[in-house]
């Protein structure tokens, strides 16, 4: 029964810290449009958007990582037979992608925090995408697991991500038309 309750932790921190990794990047997005206004309101909507993303970073993102991480390393100590499962190497591969995700929006919050714009907005949107490529190469494979054809699933992924593109590319759009 403990690795159910494990799991279901785990899960949840899974979901909170997907939820961190989203809103962070839309924050850098506003961060970065409200860097390019004229003052006051460079000055004001910066302050406010540094607090929620300091906020969202530290009480929601790092905190659910390190607990999704937490619960996944006590359910492999309680079933270390899966770590030769092809599915859980390759999870586990993605998982080591999130993390170096995770990491690389660590250094543009403290950029970010520091007035130091590096990237785009358009960038930011476009890199927002990484973490929902990743959400879906997971549980994918998580709940297909060996049924999960891989030549298929790469196909669908490649698909997955130029419709993305494609939808990035109509929403910059239709934003440059209301301009």
């Amino acid at each position: 029964m403990a690795y159910y309750y494990l799991k279901s932790l785990h899960l949840i921190f899974v979901i909170t810290w997907f939820a961190g990794l989203f809103y962070i990047v839309r924050l850098f997005v506003y961060q970065i449009e409200a860097f390019h206004k004229p003052s006051p309101d460079k000055e004001i909507l910066g302050a406010q958007l540094k607090l929620m993303a300091k906020r969202l970073w530290y009480i929601i993102t790092w905190p659910s990582m390190i607990l999704a991480i937490g619960f996944a390393l006590s359910l492999l100590v309680i079933r270390p037979f899966y770590l030769t499962d092809t599915w859980m190497q390759v999870k586990l591969g993605m998982v080591v992608l999130l993390i170096a995700y995770h990491f690389k929006c660590q250094v543009i919050f403290k950029n970010l925090q520091n007035d130091r714009v590096k990237y785009s907005a358009n960038f930011m949107r476009l890199f927002n995408e990484g973490a929902t490529l990743l959400l879906f190469a997971i549980v994918f494979i998580v709940i297909l697991k060996h049924a999960l054809n891989w030549v298929y699933g790469t196909v669908g992924l490649l698909a997955l991500a130029l419709l993305l593109m494609m939808g990035f590319r109509l929403y910059k759009r239709l934003r440059e038309r209301k301009k």
